[in-house]
């Protein structure tokens, strides 16, 4: 009985004598006819044979080992790629149900006086505030008005209320992203939209938190919901607008807050880009702690007849801090930070160091000491940095070491000692990180390690304040060579003798990128 591929072939070859006998003379076997041998092709490079030339075993476990790589490259794929926090983008405010039951007699006569809405007391109302503060009382009427604005005050004044009160006040009524406010880092963000949360969450109001170091699909999301109040930092913000991602056609009130401090870290770039790609009817307010003549020009170019206001002179420290400069040398600055430590009244502490690496080494120092630390600079991830200051807000830390990233980026009232385990370069810095204890009409310490390299750096400062800092003897260092015949213990500025301040500003630009050491 013939084979199946002998009747193929018998038949191709009734179908065409010609060709049966043209292969009848060919000195191959006619039961592997020239077709079937296409399969050999695929013999190994080792020289082995198919075993038959429909499919083989060794070309099925070629198969199957290929199909296996190919499966186990998906799945390495897949494991490896790097994955970005995702955060939420949108905080959407509870819409309030009370307000016909609010009165707002509960809050002072002050804030009544301002002409806010009702909902907009109620949240000021749950937010503590007893009275205004000067930045807020003498803003709020002038941004209600539509001006636009250059305020200057120090940190930790209640800048974040002065404007998110009358923004939130005159958005109403509109669609799309009305309000857009760029900050210069993300914990400061974070910080200005929980703000305008609370204050208005007896308003309709959705808003849009964009910082880099998380998945950009949340935010495009939210970008593409069209939420009335975004909050950015100015790169990631600027990465959005160019891929066609935020909508600004409806801005009408753009805040730039502590904006010295954008420039300083080189944003001045962005901001610019920025300015070009938004709508030029708007209401622009411009915060920050000093004014320098970067700021003055930034003014120039984003607002139009802007109003001044400011409430202090922009490099005086709050009231209410005591200061302290302890000399000594630069290898008993960890064992300072321990004596410091170990006093009553240091109940919640912020440690400013100058670089990354140093701020690691003093945390491990203090881990080994059993005292519970956080760590927050630019390179911990987001959710670390995040973490960290939840963490140092709910008391679970009593100390943070920090680099300049967080001197304006932190809003905790009970902060008892600032310590500048490093003199900071800039006397403004030193005002700055002053600025995050005594908050609230506190009373906060603002103490100054001082190594032998370092006091040109702290006359510079008080040469900026106008007041000389108080050196002063810690208990338990007497053996430091540094430590002699010194003040027992801080005092406060207005105590102190003057000191002539900078005739002109200094000739020294500031480094871009400073929060990134």
């Amino acid at each position: 009985m013939s084979s199946p591929e002998n009747l193929e072939v018998s038949e191709s070859a009734s179908a065409n004598p010609s060709k049966s006998r043209s292969e009848g003379t060919s000195k191959e076997d006619p039961k592997k006819p020239r077709r079937k041998r296409r399969p050999k092709s695929a013999k190994s490079k080792t020289g082995g044979k198919m075993e038959n030339a429909s499919g083989s075993p060794a070309n099925g476990r070629r198969a199957r080992s290929h199909s296996s790589r190919n499966k186990s490259k998906g799945k390495r794929k897949t494991s490896q790629r790097p994955s970005a926090p995702r955060e939420p983008a949108i905080l959407t405010p509870v819409t309030g149900t009370g307000d016909e039951d609010f009165d707002p007699k509960l809050v002072s006569e002050q804030f009544r006086s301002l002409d806010l809405l009702p909902e907009l007391l109620h949240g000021i109302f749950d937010m503590g505030f007893d009275a205004p503060t000067p930045i807020q009382e003498q803003s709020i009427p002038l941004a209600l008005e539509g001006n636009d604005l250059i305020a200057c005050a120090q940190t930790g004044t209640g800048k974040t209320a002065a404007f998110a009160l009358p923004a939130l006040q005159k958005m109403l009524g509109g669609t799309g992203s009305r309000v857009l406010v760029l900050t210069p880092t993300r914990e400061l963000a974070i910080q200005v939209a929980d703000q305008f949360r609370t204050l208005g969450k007896y308003l309709t109001v959705q808003i849009a938190l964009v910082y880099g170091g998380v998945d950009y699909e949340p935010q495009i999301k939210a970008l593409h919901e069209g939420a009335s109040v975004v909050v950015a930092t100015p790169g990631r913000l600027l990465d959005h607008m160019r891929q066609k991602n935020a909508d600004f056609s409806n801005l009408e009130i753009l805040i730039l807050d502590e904006a010295d401090r954008m420039l300083d870290m080189g944003f001045a770039e962005e901001i610019n880009k920025i300015l070009r790609l938004l709508p030029t009817n708007r209401q622009t307010m411009l915060f920050s702690a000093t004014i320098p003549p970067t700021i003055q020009a930034l003014a120039k170019k984003a607002l139009r007849s802007p109003v001044d206001v400011s409430v202090s002179p922009p490099s005086t420290p709050a009231d209410g801090i005591y200061h302290g400069v302890y000399p000594l040398s630069s290898a008993s600055k960890p064992r300072a930070i321990l004596e410091i430590l170990r006093q009553a009244d240091a109940t919640i502490v912020l440690i400013f160091s100058r670089t990354k690496a140093g701020a690691d080494q003093l945390s491990d120092v203090l881990e080994r000491e059993g005292i519970s630390v956080a760590r927050i600079h630019s390179d911990r991830s987001q959710s670390q940095r995040e973490k960290a200051l939840a963490g140092f807000k709910k008391g679970t830390h009593r100390v943070l070491v920090a680099t300049d990233i967080v001197a304006r980026g932190i809003d905790v009232t009970d902060i008892s000692h600032v310590i500048n385990f490093d003199v900071p370069e800039y006397p403004e810095d030193y005002v700055h990180r002053a600025g995050r204890t005594a908050r609230a009409g506190q009373i906060g310490y603002a103490l100054t390690l001082m190594s032998p390299s370092e006091i040109m750096l702290v006359k510079n400062i008080e040469r900026f304040i106008g007041k000389a800092l108080p050196r002063v003897a810690l208990p338990g260092l007497v053996d430091d060579i540094q430590q002699k015949n010194l003040d027992n213990e801080p005092k406060p500025l207005k105590d102190q003798p003057a000191v002539a301040r900078h005739s002109k500003r200094r000739g020294i630009s500031r480094r871009s990128g400073l929060s990134l050491r």
